[in-house]
């Protein structure tokens, strides 16, 4: 037979049959929302929960607890992690038990088992597990729990249910208005409100900043003459933002409040120095104001430091103290490499480009550094920047000495071994 009804008298009704009539009431706890029923709860200092009794229906599966129950939470993690505490159905086992469902840390908390004929959970709480705690707190428990009905009917005043929960709701039909339970009393849902009834209304409503349309405003004339009056710069709409001069000239002397000296604006001269001026940089630059000397006389090279401050290079004693022998060798000057390079390209300071040099011959600073640093010079901030030329040929000094030590060597000892073949 295709159509099987149940229960009955004297009719055996299993158990599998109960849990489809049950569960047709939704699982959860069987009580109001603001009951303590099955509520969890840290229970103080330990790693552990509390569980208030109650009573449930879990996937058409009754569960009746009349005492509280302390379920121990699993040891913490180094990384935070969130458990679930949950009421499981094994209806294998015939049992409905307290449990936790431990988290993986760092992740959100695990999800439920429910299957249609074999396990199935019931959340109740979610409980929180910071990284190496020793014990769980109020914070750490978080309300979870479902319950069994979200009542609505229909009733008069002398039908209403006589045991409501909260948030039962209802069609009231003495009033004709939708009511609900609030823990204490059936409130109209949708109550209506009058102008006296407000509380707390302003006595007045200034009104916003906004605008009107022509069309908006009754008994407007119908023309507008202006009278006399002014109007802001900022009042005029689409002015122009400058007004080009015709041509037109001034006299000097029509000009008013006008300064009796003109001090000169900053500025730097491009090649001279005028008599008795000072310029920190010749040309504004680091460089001499020309590039070749001409005329008879002296001739000194200049030098020029880090400040931009000029001098003559001078080599008088007069001019020298602590005076010693140099220590430079003839291998570190031999060890020199001369080079060919090309300038890499660059501005001046007006912007205009500037191609380097190509195919210029000369030494690598950083490379003379190695052997010979006496001669390297270095900028303000602290990097190589160039080689004294006129010192190399200072340092060449005692490659010279070395050799010509060294020819009137040779020419001794070939003296000597002309003698001998002589003698011979």
């Amino acid at each position: 037979m295709a159509i099987t009804a149940y229960p009955f008298d004297s009719q055996a009704v299993t158990e599998t049959q109960f849990s489809y009539l049950f569960r047709e009431l939704s699982s959860g706890v069987a009580a109001s929302s603001d009951s303590p029923a099955f509520r969890v709860s840290a229970a103080g200092t330990s790693m552990a929960v509390t569980v208030q009794p109650g009573f449930a229906l879990v996937r058409g599966h009754a569960v009746l607890s009349t005492a509280v129950e302390t379920v121990t939470i699993p040891a913490a993690d180094t990384a935070t992690r969130t458990d679930a505490v949950v009421l499981r159905l094994d209806p294998t086992a015939n049992t409905i038990t307290l449990a936790v469902l431990k988290g993986a840390p760092g992740s959100a908390s695990p999800a439920l088992t429910q299957t249609d004929s074999g396990i199935y959970e019931l959340r109740l709480a979610w409980v929180t597990v910071p990284g190496g705690a020793t014990s769980i707190t109020a914070s750490n428990v978080a309300e979870a729990r479902q319950f069994t009905r979200g009542y609505v009917g229909s009733w008069w005043n002398s039908t209403r249910p006589t045991s409501p929960r909260l948030g039962d709701l209802g069609f009231n039909r003495s009033t004709s208005a939708w009511e609900f339970w609030n823990g204490s009393a059936w409130a109209n849902l949708a109550p209506s409100v009058s102008w006296p009834s407000v509380t707390d209304k302003p006595a007045v409503f200034p009104p916003a900043a906004h605008t009107h349309s022509w069309s908006q405003i009754s008994d407007a004339p119908s023309t507008i003459a202006p009278s006399a009056h002014k109007h802001a710069w900022s009042d005029i709409t689409g002015a122009p933002s400058t007004y080009p001069p015709s041509s037109h000239s001034h006299s000097w002397s029509s000009i008013t409040s006008k300064p009796s000296t003109f001090p000169p604006s900053t500025h730097y001269h491009g090649q001279y120095l005028e008599s008795g001026d000072t310029i920190a940089w010749a040309n504004g630059t680091k460089r001499a104001h020309a590039y070749h000397v001409g005329g008879s006389g002296t001739y000194y090279a200049v030098w020029v430091d880090g400040s931009g401050d000029f001098g003559r290079n001078t080599s008088s004693i007069r001019y020298k103290t602590n005076v010693r022998d140099s220590e430079v060798t003839s291998g570190d000057v031999l060890a020199l490499r001369p080079r060919i390079y090309d300038r890499k390209d660059y501005e001046k300071p007006d912007g205009t480009p500037v191609t380097g040099r190509k195919n210029e011959f000369g030494l690598i600073a950083e490379e003379v550094f190695e052997t010979l640093p006496e001669i390297v010079c270095f900028n303000e901030e602290g990097e190589i920047e160039t080689v004294r030329y006129d010192l190399l040929g200072v340092a060449l000094l005692p490659v010279v000495q070395d050799q010509e030590a060294r020819i009137k060597a040779l020419e001794e000892r070939l003296s000597a071994l002309e003698g001998q073949v002589s003698a011979t």
